[in-house]
């Protein structure tokens, strides 16, 4: 799996198109020092990543250390405004879990974990299917960005554009999913122990066996 076929698995499974992909290329650890995320908060990303993707047979999500991948993806590739989203649902992560359970999250067992994070994913892609249906039509958009350009100023125009971006932001637990997804199948543990890993792909063979099959068009 490449990462233009991870990005797509993830648009297929959380309804949105990757929240950060536009900084994605830019994404880099290096220099950083840290992020504003506790050590705890990491240990309850680590233990929600490990609630979507948990330890079988195979590695699970902690293994590969999501959580800690988590807070410096959203640190250094999100937009404050999505930074904000994504800090409401550690805290509303809490606070659904309290309402329902009368504890923590960090106390409820495996069960009501799955439990509650299946209630969130069902809340998230519904939020992803109504932001889906107010998406304008490629001719809509261009006519609306048209109609912008000639009647606003730039200063105004940016003010719309802040608003329009506020009304899109994505549901928090679909950053979580996105970015359990994206964590593990790029880390070292999930590429080698999971995926098929090459380090040199396509390599020149040239002694394969030939059994009559047609050469390639491209």
């Amino acid at each position: 799996m490449n990462r233009r076929e991870l990005l797509k698995m993830i648009a297929l499974t959380t309804g949105t198109a990757m929240i950060g992909g536009k900084s994605l290329f830019a994404f880099s650890d290096a220099g950083q020092s840290g992020h504003p995320f506790s050590s705890q908060d990491v240990e309850r990303l680590d233990e929600l990543a490990e609630t979507i993707l948990p330890r079988t047979d195979t590695p699970g999500a902690k293994d590969a250390g999501v959580g800690e991948f988590m807070a410096l993806f959203v640190s250094d590739c999100y937009t404050p405004s999505e930074r904000e989203v994504f800090y409401f649902g550690l805290a509303q992560l809490e606070a659904r879990s309290r309402a329902a359970y009368q504890r923590d999250f960090m106390a409820l067992s495996g069960e009501q974990r799955l439990e509650l994070i299946t209630e969130l994913d069902r809340e998230a892609m519904a939020h992803a299917r109504q932001q889906a249906r107010k998406q304008p039509t490629p001719a809509e958009a261009l006519t609306i960005e048209t109609q912008t350009a000639q009647n606003q100023t730039a200063e105004n125009q940016s003010s719309q554009e802040h608003v329009e971006s506020e009304d899109a932001l994505p549901h928090y637990f679909t950053m979580m999913k996105q970015l359990t997804l994206f964590g593990f199948f790029t880390s070292e543990v999930g590429a080698t122990e999971v995926l098929r890993y090459e380090a040199v792909p396509g390599r020149y063979d040239g002694c394969a066996p030939y059994n009559g099959e047609p050469a390639w068009a491209t």
